[in-house]
């Protein structure tokens, strides 16, 4: 009893701070750099860290830690599966949303793609996470995939679920960094220096900070085997694709 109400602790937490984080970015690109277009301009490259904290962040560390909810113990597992696809299939949506936008941003305004370790970091999240939703659609969710295959997949889908968290944080906290040191620079465009930390960069640095306090909560959550999934069944339950989950 008292595991599942530290760990509930941890959740209720874990869904504020994701909360904060999404309230935080968007205030922070609609209040401080003047909302949202897709028009091309600055307005459109608004969208990139939105659509990435909201995405590769938030919702897929709630994706992630879904299956170590206790009301979800003892129930069919089915429901569970298709929302943990559907919430990591939107996650990943926004993102390639947000990779659009800046992506078209810097080709409409000539600027180079894929220059800084930041755009770096945050392609390889992006491209392990597709592929980490891709197989495990084909090896969790198909009928016709092998039991040999399930059980081989499933060590590394749950150790790269947790390298993509860590990831992402680095690719949003870089971001965030790399952002303020762009826009301020105190002198060309009237702003305060970043080094005076001005009230825009002491709401980027919180956003940075909110990010990483969720990471570090979703992680405990991951790695806490107290709290890992109770299956009655290993052989059948843990690794059963979508639709034989209908007959348990």
């Amino acid at each position: 009893m008292r595991s599942i109400l530290i760990f509930y602790l941890c959740y209720l937490l874990c869904l504020a701070l994701g909360m904060a984080c999404v309230v935080c970015v968007c205030v922070w690109n609609s209040g401080w750099r003047g909302g949202f277009a897709w028009d091309g301009s600055a307005l459109q490259f608004n969208w990139h860290p939105v659509l990435m904290v909201t995405g590769m962040v938030v919702l897929y560390g709630n994706g992630a830690v879904l299956y170590r909810i206790p009301l979800t113990w003892g129930q069919n597992k089915l429901p569970w599966k298709l929302l943990h696809a559907a919430l990591m299939l939107l996650a990943l949506i926004l993102s390639i949303v947000g990779l659009c936008a800046v992506f078209d941003f810097h080709n409409v305004n000539k600027i180079p793609n894929l220059y800084s370790l930041h755009s770096w970091i945050g392609i390889a999240a992006t491209a392990l996470f597709a592929m980490q939703w891709v197989a495990g659609m084909a090896g969790f969710l198909l009928p016709c995939s092998p039991v040999s295959l399930r059980k081989l997949l499933k060590p590394i889908h749950v150790w790269l679920g947790g390298s993509i968290v860590l990831l992402s944080i680095a690719a949003c906290i870089s971001g965030i960094n790399e952002k303020l040191f762009f826009v301020l620079k105190g002198n060309t465009n009237g702003s305060q220096p970043y080094s005076g930390l001005p009230p825009e960069a002491l709401l980027g640095n919180s956003l940075g900070v909110l990010i990483v306090a969720f990471g570090l909560v979703v992680l405990k959550i991951l790695a806490n085997s107290k709290w890992q999934r109770p299956d009655s069944r290993p052989e059948d339950m843990a690794y059963t694709p979508l639709l034989q989950e209908e007959n348990e």
